[in-house]
C-alpha cells in the first residue's frame, strides 16, 4: 500500500491538493515522478486496471466486466474502488488516473455523459478520491490513449498528432506539442459525430449520417448482417460459419474471415477503409496534422483497413500534390493504450501531490520538534 496513505487525512488540506490540479497538462512530463501509478480504462463490456511504471511498463493488470448500465453509478465506482485496492496490496500506489469512454468536463472530474453508463454529470474524481487516499485524475478514453501512443507508441515524438479509436463507434484525440487539446468545455475530439452523409444511417446520437455510421465496427457488423439476412451470394461464407445464427456475426469474426480470403469480408473492410480516409482527410483539411494514429479493436484488420484508408486520403485530401502528407500509423499499445495512458497522465498529479504531501509532513515535523522542545524546557525549568 502506499505509504503516502500514512500521511494523508481527509480534511481541507488533501482536498486542496486535490483541486490544484489545474485544466492544463503539464508538459513537464519528463521530471514527473518515476513511481508507479495505476490506470483504469472504463469502456461499455469492460474494466481494465494496470499498475504501469514510468516507461509504460505494464506491471499488473487486472480485468473485470462492467457492470449492467442499467444500474446506480455506484457499483461502478465500487468496482474500480476494489480494483485499485488489490492493486495496492502488492503495488507502491501513487496515483490513480481513470479513462472514461465519455465526455468529460475540462476540470477532468465529472463525467458529463457517457452512453454505455449510467453517468450523467458524475463527479467521479471527487467522489473516487475521497476513497482512495492517492489523487485521482479523470480523462477520456481516446485522450488517454493518444497520450499513451504519444509517448510510448506510434506517435512517440510527434508535435502535432491526432488519434481515431475504432471500435463500437469513433472516439479520437488531438494532442500539439505535448498538451491534449480538451476545447473550452473538455468534449473536443468526438470526430464519429461528423456528419459525411447528409440524410444518412440514423446515429445513437440523434443525428444522421455521423461518421461513425460508416467508419466503425458496428457499420462493418451492420453491412455484414445485411448482406446475410438478404441471402446475399457473396454472403454465403460467413452464413455457413454461424451456422445460419445472423446475431452471431461480429467485427473480428468479419476480421478473422477476411485474412482467410473471404472476397465479401475483404471488400467490407475495404469500404470501412475507404470511409476512414474521408474522414482523416477532413480532419487533415482542419487540423494540419503530421500524423494520425489509428486504433482500437476494429484497427486490428491493419492493412486490410488501413491500406484503402491510404489510398482514400490521399484521393481527397485538400491540395493534394501541393502540400505535405499526415502520416497513417496503426497505433503499437493495443488495446492497453488507454490504461497505460492514463497512468501516466496520473503520474503528473503524482507529482504534485508528493510536493505539497511532504511540505505537509516537513510542517508536521517542525511542529513535533518544536513541542518537544518546548517540554523539554519545562521539564528543566
Amino acid at each position: 500500500m502506499s505509504t503516502y496513505r500514512d500521511f494523508t487525512h481527509r480534511g481541507s488540506a488533501r482536498a486542496t491538493v486535490l483541486r490544484t490540479v489545474g485544466t492544463r497538462e503539464r508538459r513537464s512530463h519528463l521530471t514527473a515522478p518515476r513511481v508507479p501509478t495505476v490506470g483504469i480504462d472504463i469502456g461499455g463490456t469492460k474494466v481494465m486496471a494496470g499498475v504501469v511504471d514510468a516507461d509504460g511498463n505494464i506491471l499488473e493488470k487486472l480485468r473485470t466486466e462492467t457492470p449492467d448500465k442499467s444500474k446506480s453509478p455506484q457499483v461502478v465506482e465500487d468496482t474500480i474502488v476494489e480494483l485499485v485496492l488489490d492493486l495496492s496490496d502488492r503495488h507502491d500506489v501513487h496515483a490513480v488516473g481513470i479513462g472514461a469512454a465519455g465526455w468529460v468536463d475540462a476540470d477532468r472530474n465529472r463525467v458529463l455523459f457517457a452512453p454505455h453508463l449510467s453517468w450523467r454529470n458524475e463527479p467521479l474524481r471527487d467522489r473516487l478520491a475521497g476513497r482512495l487516499a492517492v489523487p485521482v485524475l479523470v480523462d477520456n478514453d481516446a485522450n488517454a490513449a493518444a497520450w499513451a501512443e504519444w509517448r510510448f507508441g506510434a506517435g512517440r515524438d510527434e508535435d502535432h498528432l491526432v488519434m481515431i479509436t475504432l471500435g463500437t463507434g469513433i472516439g479520437g484525440a488531438i494532442l500539439e506539442d505535448g498538451q491534449v487539446k480538451r476545447g473550452k468545455f473538455g468534449v473536443a475530439g468526438e470526430f464519429g459525430h461528423m456528419q459525411v452523409v447528409p440524410g444518412g444511417h440514423r446515429c445513437p446520437c440523434g443525428n444522421r449520417g455521423c461518421w461513425e455510421q460508416y467508419s466503425s465496427g458496428n457499420a462493418l457488423v451492420r453491412e455484414a448482417r445485411e448482406l446475410a439476412a438478404a441471402d446475399s451470394p457473396v454472403a454465403y461464407g460467413i452464413i455457413e460459419h454461424v451456422k445460419g445464427n445472423i446475431g452471431d456475426i461480429t467485427g473480428p469474426m468479419i476480421t478473422e474471415l477476411a485474412r482467410e480470403g473471404d472476397a465479401m469480408c475483404i471488400e467490407l473492410l475495404q469500404d470501412i477503409g475507404q470511409w476512414l480516409g474521408v474522414g482523416i482527410a477532413n480532419l487533415a483539411a482542419a487540423l494540419d496534422p503530421s500524423c494520425f494514429v489509428i486504433g482500437g479493436g476494429v484497427s486490428a484488420a491493419d492493412d486490410l483497413l488501413i491500406g484503402p484508408a491510404r489510398e482514400a486520403f490521399r484521393r481527397h485530401l485538400t491540395g493534394r500534390g501541393y502540400r505535405p502528407e499526415a502520416r497513417i500509423a496503426r497505433a503499437q499499445l493495443g488495446p492497453e493504450a488507454g490504461m497505460v495512458g492514463a497512468a501516466d497522465l496520473a503520474r503528473l498529479v503524482a507529482r504534485r501531490f508528493r510536493r505539497a504531501n511532504r511540505r505537509r509532513v516537513e510542517r508536521y515535523e517542525r511542529y513535533a520538534r518544536y513541542v518537544e522542545g518546548r517540554r523539554t524546557t519545562q521539564d528543566t525549568a
